[in-house]
């Protein structure tokens, strides 16, 4: 089985690596450079990105599966800032077939969303990397690893996103209706549908 991952960040290779292997046993993961995007913000963003990451990902050569993974930030109600950061997984597989899974939510700072919807910023990891002193923290322990005292890291969130994402796929017997193409959910899935602060 070949997998190709739609990112070079390596805790999302390693959390599709480590999530396929819990399930199949000879399996080759990739991974594939794609165009960074801006902080998706709001379920259909974030469902759009990782979509896009994971078609681009089956589509670059002979692969199994595409696998995209987006961190947005989602719309909830009574949270302190109104938003929750989701990692959303997106497989793909050759006739474009899409399962879609999320981790658990957690509540970044409240600069750290303004900085977002104010524009400061095109990530929230730019102001994360401020506030905690660490470069490249999305490649590493992630602002979850940070505000957790590294008891949860970002690659737990990548790792719950692919697993939840392959359950129809390790038991299709149980999801045998019509599964959503990338086509699909490309189409309908346009820009940010949750408003802003």
């Amino acid at each position: 089985m070949r997998i190709s991952v739609g990112s070079e960040n390596p805790i999302k290779v390693e959390a599709v690596e480590k999530s396929f292997r819990l399930f199949f046993t000879d399996i080759v993961v990739e991974s594939l450079a794609v165009k960074s995007i801006p902080q998706p913000i709001g379920y259909n963003e974030t469902i759009r990105y990782a979509v896009l990451r994971g078609l681009q990902a089956v589509s670059s050569g002979d692969y199994d599966y595409g696998v995209g993974i987006e961190a947005g930030l989602i719309k909830m109600p009574w949270s302190i800032t109104g938003y929750m950061d989701k990692h959303i997984c997106a497989i793909v597989d050759r006739r474009h077939l899409v399962t879609i899974g999320v981790s658990m939510g957690f509540e970044l700072p409240i600069k750290v969303i303004y900085g977002v919807f104010s524009r400061k910023c095109v990530e929230s990891e730019e102001i994360v990397e401020k506030i905690s002193g660490i470069r490249n923290i999305g490649n590493s322990i992630g602002a979850v690893g940070y505000l957790t005292k590294q008891k949860v890291l970002r690659i737990d969130l990548c790792i719950q996103s692919v697993l939840s994402a392959l359950i129809p796929r390790i038991n299709t017997s149980h999801y045998n209706d019509k599964w959503p193409t990338a086509e699909e959910i490309l189409s309908t899935c346009h820009g940010v549908d949750e408003g802003s602060l």
